[in-house]
């Protein structure tokens, strides 16, 4: 028999209907599910005909990131500690510039900071232990010393490095690999008991743009993702713990990302809070005739707030003071506008 998926159809209208039920604990809500099986055509049903189990798991409120709660969007600022990032490469790979990137990332509104020490740009190449440990941890503990209270997420695929980032005062770990490059890795997630983002690639860096090919992009990530959890869990990593990420630009065309970012809603069945990252990446800038990376920040926008239409909680972005803005603005739209103060 096929595997049935169910996707909600995720909504935000203030005229909501008293059989909706709310997905994932947020801001979206939904009555109607799209029922998806790989060899038949998809079906619409009432959300209240869902199995119980697929029910809970869309439905549940998503566990806190420590104290960060995710009933509301979060923004997660990207910081790279390399000379070879896509974007913003040599930038912030001297320790003093990059805490006080850190620190005004924060002053901006990012309410994690994701720390990378080795690129993972289409055509890069590994770089050792050793050299993102020294890239990465010095900064991690600089910031911790001056008082920096923000969540600290370390971007790594390597265990060793992600182990001394904990260390050093992260306190959130983010694979690219899905645990794939270093197997060790989800000792350290299940040691430490820090949050882990999984995220789907297609290949390594170095080829993952060669020739990416799937036979349902959608549902192939998501089966993908959840064999990844599955494997996570059986490690002794509490699915609570877990974050999923579609892992936009890493082994996909521009009609893969597109097919991904207009079915984002499917990934809530996994169970797990949904990161987004697609910040300035390339097809943002096919799609939006922007050559230069710099030069994406709108398009970035434009698929942060379709991300949060879909109720994805967490947005990895290089711009976040703009970014933080556009969310703001479409959240007083979408959920009511509290009046904070005149500061």
């Amino acid at each position: 028999m096929d595997k049935i998926y169910y996707r909600p159809i995720a909504r935000t209208d203030s005229a909501r209907p008293e059989t909706a039920l709310t997905l994932a604990g947020g801001w979206c809500w939904f009555d109607e599910v799209e029922l998806i099986r790989r060899d038949a055509e998809p079906e619409i049903i009432p959300a209240t005909h869902l199995p119980e189990e697929e029910m809970i798991r869309l439905c549940e409120p998503r566990k806190p990131l420590g104290t960060l709660a995710l009933d509301a969007p979060r923004i997660m600022g990207i910081l790279n500690v390399t000379p070879d990032s896509f974007s913003d490469g040599g930038q912030f790979d001297v320790e003093d510039a990059a805490v006080a990137r850190a620190f005004a990332l924060r002053e901006m509104g990012a309410d994690i900071l994701d720390i990378g020490g080795e690129s993972t740009r289409p055509g890069a190449t590994e770089v050792s232990e050793d050299e993102e440990i020294a890239r990465t941890a010095p900064v991690i503990s600089e910031l911790r010393a001056r008082g920096f209270d923000g969540l600290i997420s370390i971007d790594t695929r390597k265990a060793l490095v992600a182990d001394q980032a904990l260390e050093a005062g992260a306190n959130m770990l983010n694979d690219v690999s899905g645990l794939e490059f270093d197997p060790a890795m989800v000792e350290v997630a299940e040691i430490s008991g820090a949050p882990i983002c999984l995220m789907h690639a297609q290949g390594l860096p170095e080829d993952m743009q060669d020739d990416p090919r799937y036979g349902d992009v959608l549902l192939d990530i998501y089966d993908y993702l959840e064999d990844r959890i599955a494997l996570a869990e059986a490690h002794g990593v509490e699915r609570a713990n877990i974050i999923a990420d579609p892992g936009i630009g890493f082994g996909k065309t521009v009609a893969h990302n597109l097919a991904l970012i207009r079915g984002l809603s499917l990934f809530h069945g996994l169970g797990c809070p949904l990161l987004l990252g697609v910040s300035r990446k390339r097809f943002i800038g096919t799609v939006g005739h922007a050559e230069e990376a710099s030069a994406r920040m709108p398009g970035t926008l434009a698929v942060t707030l379709t991300g949060l239409a879909q109720g994805v909680q967490i947005h990895r972005v290089h711009d976040v003071a703009e970014i933080v803005q556009g969310v703001r603005l479409w959240d007083a739209i979408a959920r009511g506008y509290a009046e904070e103060s005149d500061a």
